[in-house]
């Protein structure tokens, strides 16, 4: 099962992701980092910048890319991943991908970041957060588990979260690019994140229900090193938080996430 942690305050997490991450670098100064964005990850990315690494050989790969928005607008996710990440952790932009970067066909896109991915000897951390409809990376209710990095289409609720971001709602692009589940499910950790009220049903449909296509967030529970980290709202709906509070508290001293 995953080992889910329930934190204070989305700073309180992003610390658990930073002594993961400072122990991955310890050992393996070029690992590869899996980079998310939205919110969630935010606090970890400000916890990492704050320990001063050298995370200049570290490579990236984005989870996501929207489709159909010019080069340089700043919700890209590559302008996001540049803005929130590279810059402040220090990452050297040439290591930092993101799908559909390299200038080739859209419709083979997804085929060359899996190779891109497969020839980095796979993701160290992934991080990740969860939408409103239960989706890591974009993939929306209905994706397969072993589905791997293609063209999505956007659920409405996924476009109405994310037209806070955009001038108005029909800016918001209809398409992505995005890791699939059986890309996510490759890399060796996974860090879920998620903060607030607003996440709670996503977070106990991922952790505590039923493996579903139509909850992608519970593809996480096939995987053998998954920490959740969250705070008292996001867990609000997980009936066992009293035994993750517990095991947590009386953890080994060689455990960590």
């Amino acid at each position: 099962m995953a080992e889910v942690v329930i934190v204070e305050s989305a700073e309180a997490g992003g610390e658990i992701t930073a002594d993961a991450v400072v122990a991955l670098i310890a050992k393996r100064p070029d690992a590869v980092l899996g980079l998310a964005t939205g919110t969630s990850p935010l606090s970890s990315y400000e916890a990492i910048a704050r320990r001063s690494l050298d995370l200049s050989r570290v490579r990236g790969f984005a989870l996501d890319e929207y489709v159909g928005l010019p080069v340089g607008h700043p919700e890209s996710y590559r302008s996001v991943i540049t803005r929130d990440v590279v810059e402040p952790l220090g990452m050297t932009p040439a290591l930092v991908r993101v799908p559909g970067d390299d200038g080739g066909p859209l419709e083979t896109a997804g085929e060359r970041y899996e190779a891109d991915l497969v020839a980095a000897g796979g993701v160290d951390i992934q991080l990740l957060g969860i939408g409103g409809t239960g989706h890591i990376g974009f993939n929306e209710p209905g994706s397969s588990f072993g589905s791997l990095t293609r063209i999505k289409t956007l659920t409405a609720r996924t476009r109405a979260d994310n037209a806070r971001f955009f001038a108005s709602p029909d800016e918001v692009p209809m398409h992505c690019l995005t890791q699939g589940l059986g890309t996510i499910l490759r890399a060796r950790h996974l860090i879920l994140l998620a903060f607030g009220a607003s996440k709670a049903a996503a977070i106990a449909a991922a952790i505590e229900g039923p493996l579903s296509a139509s909850a992608p967030g519970s593809a996480v529970q096939l995987h053998p090193h998954v920490t959740v980290v969250v705070d008292e709202a996001a867990a609000s709906g997980l009936k066992n938080a009293d035994y993750y509070r517990y095991a947590w508290d009386n953890r080994l001293p060689w455990e960590t996430p």
